[in-house]
């Protein structure tokens, strides 16, 4: 085990972290995971530098693995309605919420602390060299990924399940052509201006 992983190897501590603040449509989803102090399960890292087979495996074992783990969301109506970084934490806070075992404390990735009742830590680039962060990162992205797979199929042409939400020059051709969806983030800019330009070429087509 490696230093740093030794350091915050403690039982009924819940690693928190969250994916998905940067696309322009879908959820901001978190999870919480308490993991056994031993033996420490192998390939824990940060969710994004792994590939999409690797983290499918490692969602599994941790799924087996862990003591306690839950997955909660803020929607993207949420997201409008609070700003990403306030629905993050809450999506944070309900995840630690619903884990069946109260943890002792939670070490949260980045620097922005949800609030918690109990003992806090957040720790920059956790999701990368603490286990238990390291695996909230991880089943958190593999929850959003099929979620957003399954909303590909409910809005046909978006290529929801190829980009995932994220503002990929085709993501953006397909709002340009077919519009803003219910679960695009109306508060983000490129959404923002999207709706603007249409009702602008409504307001032309009406006045002609």
């Amino acid at each position: 085990m490696r230093r740093k992983e030794r350091r915050f190897a403690c039982p009924f501590v819940a690693g928190v972290d969250e994916v998905g603040r940067g696309p322009l449509a879908g959820p901001v989803v978190a999870a919480a995971v308490i993991l056994p102090a031993k033996p420490l399960l192998r390939g824990l890292t940060d969710s994004k530098a792994i590939g999409e087979a690797e983290r499918e495996r490692m969602d599994e074992r941790i799924r087996q693995r862990a003591l306690a783990y839950a997955i909660a969301e803020a929607s993207a109506a949420e997201i409008d309605s609070l700003n990403i970084l306030q629905a993050s934490l809450l999506a944070m806070q309900r995840a630690v919420a619903a884990l069946r075992l109260t943890p002792f404390a939670a070490w949260v990735d980045g620097n922005q602390p949800p609030p918690l009742n109990m003992p806090l830590r957040t720790v920059v680039g956790g999701d990368g060299s603490v286990p238990a962060i390291s695996a909230a990162s991880i089943i958190a992205k593999v929850s959003r990924d099929r979620q957003m797979q399954a909303l590909d199929a409910r809005y046909p042409g978006y290529g929801f399940a190829q980009h995932k939400g994220y503002g990929t020059r085709a993501h953006r051709d397909a709002i340009e052509a077919y519009g803003v969806t219910p679960i695009h983030r109306r508060s983000f800019a490129p959404i923002a201006r999207a709706l603007q330009a249409r009702q602008i070429d409504f307001i032309d087509h009406v006045s002609q």
